[in-house]
């Protein structure tokens, strides 16, 4: 099968004017965006429902001055409601043909966000070395992110990284640009549409029919490749990904 979700142009072509940010009507046709979804659920991945882009820059959420417009869930139970069943899903899609979809990190998956550029020398490095490599998103707002089995309870608490920083502080100098997306977090899974009028979106690389690999089995190649960055990459201090409610 292709590393392209699917192996099918045709799929993709269908999402384009979804991704573009349709409005109810074409939204209603669906283009494949239930299907991602509801293959996303069968690799175990536990979604919610998010916000979706609203015309100017704004987020469909009612919060002024929204600091994550169209990157956080809609429910402030999100943690709890994340689900992988078939049915929920199906009608949350239906529902809310505009809604992008989070998946709830540290209960089946974890996700290793990085710079785009990062992300994607590691990746052809990983592939060419035979490493096995599982899903992975490209945001169209300069990150990639990487899908990992996710590393369970520690007995140490001192092991979950927050996700708000880029990195732990104790390792800051051995992961520069990386965030570790693990329990108590988020990220959008694709398809999603984010903000702005020049078609921005979050799509598969590879898709979630890759099976999730070890976090630890990438970690060295993306620290690498992260400090080859880490002076490039654009100011993400402020973007408080995830939004805590």
């Amino acid at each position: 099968m292709s590393q392209e979700f699917g192996g099918r142009t045709g799929l993709r072509g269908k999402l384009t004017q979804w991704l573009r940010g349709g409005g109810p009507k074409e939204a209603a046709g669906d283009g494949g965006r239930e299907a991602l979804l509801l293959a996303a659920a069968k690799a175990g991945l536990p979604l919610a429902p998010a916000a979706h882009p609203a015309p100017g820059y704004r987020c469909s959420c009612d919060r002024v001055g929204c600091p994550t417009p169209a990157r956080h869930p809609v429910s402030f139970a999100w943690q709890t409601q994340s689900t992988t069943d078939r049915g929920q899903i199906e009608r949350w899609a239906r529902h809310q043909p505009l809604a992008n979809f989070i998946t709830a990190t540290g209960m089946v998956h974890d996700v290793l966000d990085v710079p785009l550029e990062a992300g994607r020398e590691a990746l052809e490095r990983l592939l060419a070395a035979g490493i096995d490599v599982g899903p992975v998103a490209e945001s169209d707002d300069g990150r990639m992110l990487f899908f990992t089995l996710t590393r369970g309870t520690p007995e140490d608490e001192d092991e979950w990284w927050p996700c708000e920083l880029d990195c732990h502080p104790e390792t800051m100098d051995e992961h520069p640009g990386l965030r570790w997306h693990c329990r108590g977090s988020y990220v959008l899974v694709p398809p999603a549409r984010l903000p702005g009028d020049d078609g921005q979106a979050v799509h598969w690389v590879r898709g979630p029919e890759h099976p999730l690999p070890d976090p630890l089995t990438l970690l060295e190649v993306l620290t690498d490749a992260c400090a080859r960055y880490v002076g490039e990459e654009p100011d993400h201090a402020n973007a408080a990904w995830p939004l805590r409610h």
